[in-house]
């Protein structure tokens, strides 16, 4: 249970950190830049999960599978910060308290642990 949790904290952290900087070299799409940082924190979510597995007691190393699971639940995770407060405009004011990166972080380190 301590090291998932541990997985867990390094994952949002180096995810965190990391992904804008991966980000600065990929080509802008404009409005649709949430769903790139989505595939990036999927993927750093899953390769620190594949480094962690190797260090860390009693954890299993992913499989590709929740490479999948976990670009999906991102990708879910940018669509609603994008989408949702267009259809529940009461929702748009709560959902600025949180940082929109935290969207699809969320829900790629939720998809990676939903898999195991």
């Amino acid at each position: 249970m301590l090291a998932r949790l541990v997985l867990l904290a390094l994952q949002l952290a180096i995810a965190w950190f990391a992904g804008p900087e991966i980000v600065r070299y990929i080509p802008s799409f404009g409005g649709l830049q949430i769903f790139v940082y989505a595939l990036v924190f999927a993927v750093v979510v899953w390769i620190v999960g594949l480094i962690l597995s190797q260090v860390l007691r009693d954890t299993p190393m992913p499989s590709p599978t929740t490479l999948v699971t976990s670009v999906v639940v991102a990708l879910i995770g940018a669509a609603l910060i994008l989408w949702l407060p267009a259809f529940f405009p009461d929702l748009s004011r709560p959902m600025r308290q949180i940082p929109a990166l935290a969207y699809p972080l969320i829900g790629a380190v939720l998809g990676y642990h939903l898999r195991r």
